[in-house]
């Protein structure tokens, strides 16, 4: 039983449980209220749901208990993730599709939602962030192979370190397995508009497949 209350969601409008879910995870220091927007320039088709992280931090809320930006600790992503997994249960039950869309601390913290149960997710986007390496879950080769990934980094990002953007997009590119469509900009830690169309783009060609598979998970 996790020591966390209940998740505080936002929705962009009435969850219509029999569209796929699209949960859309903050970064580090923000909550649910600054994400939910983000649905506004995404496609009709899908339930839109934001998440507050559990743990407080900088006026703000966290996914985990980190060793250093973009390091979780082991145990605290274990604990939140099992935690956001028991929320998840009780409004996407096995046989509706999850897509997770994650921005800063969110694409770690969706990262390793995707790595700890790739069969569980039709896809995911790490979104100027890192995946949560050297933190308990599994990051094998073909781990993710099936599980379409977006993937977004900016050039000039100096939030989350070097070598962990390069390690992300390196792993993703390459062992993971994954079909990934990857995008770099010029800018820094936040979102252009450039990625998000092509986000958009993306999550409508998640949308159109799972539409024509029934729902079902692609991994």
């Amino acid at each position: 039983m996790s020591s966390f209350p209940d998740p505080i969601v936002a929705w962009h409008s009435a969850d219509d449980a029999d569209r796929p879910l699209v949960v859309l995870l903050h970064g580090r220091g923000a909550d649910e209220a600054g994400i939910i927007g983000l649905a506004d320039h995404l496609p009709s088709g899908a339930s839109y749901a934001a998440v507050r992280a559990p743990i407080p931090a900088g006026g703000g809320y966290a996914w985990f208990a980190n060793r250093g930006i973009g390091r979780p600790v082991a145990e605290s992503l274990r604990e939140t993730m099992d935690w956001f997994r028991e929320w998840l249960a009780g409004v996407a039950p096995e046989g509706r599709s999850v897509l997770l869309l994650g921005f800063s601390g969110g694409a770690a913290f969706a990262g390793g939602l995707l790595l700890d149960a790739p069969e569980r997710f039709a896809g995911g986007a790490i979104l100027y962030g890192t995946l949560p390496f050297d933190a308990g879950v599994p990051v094998t080769p073909a781990r993710l192979a099936g599980v379409p990934v977006f993937v977004a980094q900016g050039d000039a990002d100096t939030v989350i370190p070097a070598e962990l953007l390069e390690r992300t997009w390196d792993y993703l590119l390459g062992d993971s397995g994954a079909p990934t469509y990857a995008r770099r900009d010029a800018g820094g830690h936040s979102l252009s508009p450039q990625t998000v169309d092509e986000l958009g783009g993306w999550v409508a060609e998640r949308l159109l497949f799972l539409q024509r598979r029934g729902q079902q998970p692609a991994g």
